[in-house]
């Protein structure tokens, strides 16, 4: 049996592959605002790249531009943008697959974790409103561009998260190849879960396990 089981969150737990871009191009807007910048006086090339879903350098350039602190900006972008998020899983906007009832089933005997690129704001807003009791640890990237920068494949939050639960090996559950890459470079097996937004998917590393559901993966644990 594996020491833990550790869970991506968007695209396996959250319905879609990630937080919809108009979050982004709000929590850029409510961020300006924070550090002194009316947003409709930014030119419409800076306020594309700042609204953009991926940190970039050219970020750096367009606050540059603006007389403006790319950290703080940065910071208060991604404090917004787990506002926003957070208030969209409330609400409902943002799903649940229906499959995550699966995870009770999967906790009764067994260590689980979960660990996203997603912020950690928001990491512990879903797991504490949406799965209570169910995750031991909870990792996501903290608000600097150095955490952007860590994000899987790199292995660094995935081995936050076995660090947390002090564990040595187990299995990651994901639904992209950043996802089993990253798990293969901390030293975990990996389930590679089939949904909608990744049929099409070709897939240049070799999960461990490839899973229709949340429920297979239950089945076949049990085994």
């Amino acid at each position: 049996m594996y020491d833990a089981i550790l869970f991506d969150m968007d695209g396996v737990l959250l319905v879609g592959a990630g937080t919809d871009p108009g979050v982004y191009r709000m929590a850029a807007h409510d961020a300006l605002r924070e550090v002194g910048v009316d947003p409709p006086t930014v030119s419409d090339g800076h306020a594309e790249t700042l609204e953009a879903v991926h940190y970039s350098d050219e970020m750096a350039t367009a606050c540059d531009a603006l007389d403006v602190d790319r950290d703080r900006w940065w910071a208060a972008r991604e404090r917004n943008a787990s506002r926003r998020t957070n208030a969209r899983v409330r609400s409902g906007a943002r799903r649940r697959y229906d499959d995550v009832a699966a995870l009770p089933d999967l906790a009764s005997d067994r260590r689980l974790g979960l660990v996203s690129n997603n912020r950690h704001a928001t990491a512990a807003f879903v797991a504490d409103f949406c799965f209570p009791g169910v995750f031991e640890a909870v990792v996501g990237r903290e608000p600097t561009v150095a955490d952007y920068r860590r994000r899987k494949p790199e292995p660094t939050l995935i081995d936050r998260g076995l660090g947390t639960m002090e564990a040595t090996a187990g299995l990651y559950v994901g639904d992209r190849e950043t996802d089993v890459v990253a798990a293969e470079r901390a030293g975990l097996d990996t389930a590679f879960v089939e949904r909608p937004h990744n049929e099409s998917s070709d897939l240049d590393a070799d999960p461990t396990i490839m899973v229709e559901s949340l429920y297979d993966l239950r089945d076949r644990l049990e085994r």
